[in-house]
């Protein structure tokens, strides 16, 4: 029970995501989802020890960001 309630706010956030990461870089679908399941943001988001599934997902989007810049440097 528990788990499915966390699939269920995981699955909403990464579509929330990955629609960010569409509009704001003009990427397709596949580049999006590519990102956002290849990141440590999305790890910590599946982890129930970091309780980041209850943020919005505009606050996990910064989170991914940052890491994107981050590789970036």
């Amino acid at each position: 029970m528990i788990l499915d309630g966390l699939n269920y706010l995981v699955t909403r956030s990464t579509q929330e995501i990955v629609r960010y990461l569409i509009e704001d870089n003009n990427i397709t679908i596949e580049d999006a989802l590519d990102i956002v399941y290849n990141s440590q943001t999305f790890d910590l988001l599946c982890d129930l020890g970091t309780h980041l599934y209850y943020e919005s997902p505009a606050y996990v989007y910064e989170m991914l960001k940052e890491e994107i810049n981050q590789k970036q440097k």
